[in-house]
């Protein structure tokens, strides 16, 4: 079965995107070495892809538990009757909160799902209590604390 391309995108930029998934520190004439590329021509490919949206970012992914950040969770949210200035103002409240790493708007039983990191069980205890449960129109929360991450990865499956 053959595959669609990604639209507006060719191998030699699927290829550097996913180089740069991995190691996105690599210099463009190591990538021009990886890709047959030259130098300037790397960089021209960066530079689109960068304007196109396809990289928003460059990033460095730290270690969590060697920064104290021991308790990762997640957090289910309901709030009151879907009614919209409640999402709005939660959508918003969760953006001020560093210990969020992630928040989805959901369906089914509950509207959010949040992905939090805390140093300890007292963090935790103070981020649902005081600031998620106390948000306008918050109805119900519910916590599933993490045992151990099976698999964990940043890079998106380029095919």
């Amino acid at each position: 079965m053959k595959k669609e391309p990604i639209t507006g995108l060719d191998d030699l930029d699927l290829d550097l995107l996913r180089h740069l998934q991995v190691d996105s520190s690599i210099s463009k004439a190591d990538l021009g070495r990886l890709l047959n590329l030259s130098q300037p021509a790397v960089h021209h490919r960066i530079r689109r892809l960068e304007d196109r949206g396809y990289i928003q970012r460059y990033v460095a992914l730290l270690d969590r538990e060697l920064l104290g950040l021991d308790l990762l969770c997640f957090v289910q949210v309901s709030v009151q009757k879907h009614h919209r200035d409640h999402i709005v103002a939660f959508e918003q409240a969760v953006q001020a909160m560093p210990e969020v790493l992630d928040c989805h708007h959901l369906t089914g039983e509950f509207d959010f799902l949040l992905k939090v990191v805390v140093t300890h069980r007292k963090a935790l205890e103070t981020l649902l209590v005081e600031r998620l449960s106390t948000l306008p129109g918050v109805t119900r929360l519910q916590t599933s604390v993490v045992l151990s991450e099976v698999k964990h990865v940043t890079a998106f499956p380029l095919e």
